[in-house]
């Protein structure tokens, strides 16, 4: 049996029974914030008045960030921006989630919210309309830290059955996937999908498309739902980009389309954009991972399914390259290419703002001169 947390033995009929009590007309908003490992998510709730319509509506809030990794205790109170709302699985209608970005005492943004410079450079691209869409790789463990399902003293069967698999010998915590996945339609994902991975116990669901800076909200806001989806079921999902050596990685797979790359012959204007990208390979992988590429250094080995981190690559159908072309948009001569090395702990904003950067920004700076 593997190792899950005693909360989730707790009984669910005597929750349910406090869960369904009327709230008198109030609202439970809880607020959701990255911490400053620029992984971890934090969250705390209070009570409205109403239910909030619009962002307006809800006020800002504060925290200890000398207990979140975000400042220090002589220094403590940081701010919570709300940016955007969602419906809360959780506790139901009306009440809310709220993602938020982190402000410092001076309210300037803090060292991991890389919202604020990843929405101006989207308003600096609008007019392309880029759309984004993101597949988030995680793996379930353990509170033990052993993979959830796998033998206590050994391991499973080789990888090979387990990919989109059906059947208890092959597909390891099919529910929390089911769960997560009703979890983000109720709350307003655009979850496109999910399926299970090469790795027994992976698994991956795919965001978007979303245009812009929604990308990034909406998935570090997919995120919570999974973590709290697990918690709920006293297991752990992990984004560590390579949990286990000699098997399959986990990425954040960032598919990629600007409106001219959605039109006749498109395919140009994603061959130009790769050809962009194959110049500032180095400085994409340093934003790739939230530890300057150090974590995907252990992951894009060259092997796996993954391109070397040392070399850039691209090529139609390969998912050993650094950038896929998929083959039907080779066909079509338009629609969206693929960059494969984000890591399965990246940040977003960071992703997305440095692909929009580089593919659009400089072609306007090289058009102006």
């Amino acid at each position: 049996m593997a190792s899950v947390s005693c909360s989730s033995s707790l009984s669910k009929a005597v929750r349910q029974q406090y869960m369904s009590l009327p709230q008198g007309g109030k609202c439970q908003v809880t607020y959701i914030w990255i911490d400053g490992t620029g992984e971890g998510l934090r969250n705390k709730t209070r009570t409205l008045y109403s239910e909030p319509k619009s962002l307006e509506d809800i006020p800002e809030w504060n925290f200890d960030g000398s207990s979140t990794y975000q400042a220090e205790g002589s220094n403590s109170d940081m701010y919570l921006k709300p940016v955007r709302i969602f419906r809360d699985p959780f506790t139901l209608d009306p009440n809310k989630l709220v993602l938020c970005e982190v402000l410092k005492y001076n309210r300037l943004p803090a060292e991991t919210n890389h919202r604020q410079s990843c929405s101006k450079v989207m308003e600096q691209v609008k007019e392309h309309s880029i759309w984004f869409g993101m597949e988030q790789e995680y793996t379930l463990l353990g509170i033990d830290g052993h993979p959830f399902s796998w033998p206590p003293n050994g391991y499973p069967a080789p990888q090979g059955p387990y990919y989109c698999s059906v059947g208890a010998q092959n597909s390891y915590g099919r529910d929390i996937v089911e769960c997560h996945y009703k979890a983000c339609l109720y709350a307003g994902i655009n979850i496109y999908g999910t399926n299970a991975e090469v790795m027994p116990s992976q698994w991956e669901f795919q965001v978007g498309p979303c245009e812009g800076i929604e990308m990034g909200d909406q998935l570090w806001v997919a995120r919570f739902l999974l973590h709290r989806v697990c918690e709920d079921f006293g297991v752990v999902a992990t984004l560590d980009p390579k949990p286990l050596k000699n098997w399959n990685g986990a990425g954040c797979h960032t598919n990629v389309s600007t409106r001219k790359m959605r039109e006749e012959n498109g395919l140009i204007y994603i061959e130009k954009a790769i050809e962009k990208l194959s110049k500032k390979h180095k400085e994409h992988i340093a934003v790739y991972d939230p530890h300057g590429g150090q974590d995907n250094i252990r992951r894009l080995t060259g092997i796996h399914e993954t391109s070397s981190i040392e070399e850039f690559s691209a090529g139609v159908a390969n998912r050993g390259a650094s950038i896929r072309i998929p083959r039907q948009v080779g066909q079509d001569k338009k629609g969206y290419f693929e960059d494969r090395r984000p890591a399965s702990n990246c940040d977003p904003y960071a992703v997305t703002k440095a692909i929009a950067s580089t593919c659009l920004l400089e072609e306007e700076e090289e058009g102006g001169e």
